[in-house]
């Protein structure tokens, strides 16, 4: 088993379905950069703090504060058999910085077209009672605007699932990645996966290489 995995992939690509069942097939702790941050602003520790003060400016919070984050994640008991590294690192510089501090034995992408991409997030909505989730195309409610699971009739679409926003953010996900994924391959680590195809095949995909 690699030491430690990282899993990237543009937003609506399924990362997050993918990412448990990697956890489940490896028993390896999900780190999330987010998460990490969220939980030291809450226990008030010194980077959380310090990640704080560039938050309240509007700022990105800079690599070192991140990779300190990391590395006070990598001494838990949990990681002693590496982690799964859920959208980190982002960028070459990053990708450098991590190498220092964990071994990464693979680099799993998951690869989605653009245009089924913005298929994906434009047509989703959740139910604003249950939150359940629905989407226009792939799993619509049975009665239209009411929620099959609580029947509801609360049903809500995100501000930013719009075209222009996710392609946006895909643009921007493609500038940062391009360089990451081409560093990676460089020294062999990186493995994409198509991941325009249902679910379980993405999971069967994603499985066969660890």
């Amino acid at each position: 088993m690699v030491s430690s995995i990282v899993l990237f992939g543009p937003p609506g690509a399924g990362k997050g379905t993918q990412a448990a069942n990697i956890v489940t097939v490896t028993g390896k702790p999900q780190v999330s950069t987010g998460d990490m941050l969220r939980a030291a602003l809450a226990a008030g520790t010194e980077l959380g703090l310090a990640a704080r003060s560039f938050m309240e400016a509007g700022g990105l919070v800079p690599d070192d504060v991140i990779i300190g984050l990391i590395k006070q994640r990598l001494t838990e008991a949990d990681a002693v058999d590496g982690v799964l590294f859920d959208g980190f690192p982002r960028t070459i510089a990053q990708a450098e910085a991590l190498a220092e501090i964990a071994e990464v034995g693979i680099v799993i992408a998951i690869e989605v077209p653009d245009a089924r991409i913005v298929e994906r997030i434009c047509g989703r909505y959740t139910c604003g009672g249950c939150s359940a989730v629905y989407h226009d195309t792939f799993n619509p409610t049975a009665q239209a605007d009411v929620c099959d699971s609580c029947g509801g009739v609360d049903m809500k679409r995100r501000a930013d699932d719009n075209e222009d926003t996710v392609l946006t953010r895909l643009e921007a996900y493609h500038g940062q990645t391009a360089l990451l994924a081409d560093w990676y391959r460089e020294r062999g680590l990186f493995i994409a996966v198509d991941g325009d195809q249902d679910i379980s095949l993405v999971g069967d995909a994603i499985t066969a290489i660890l």
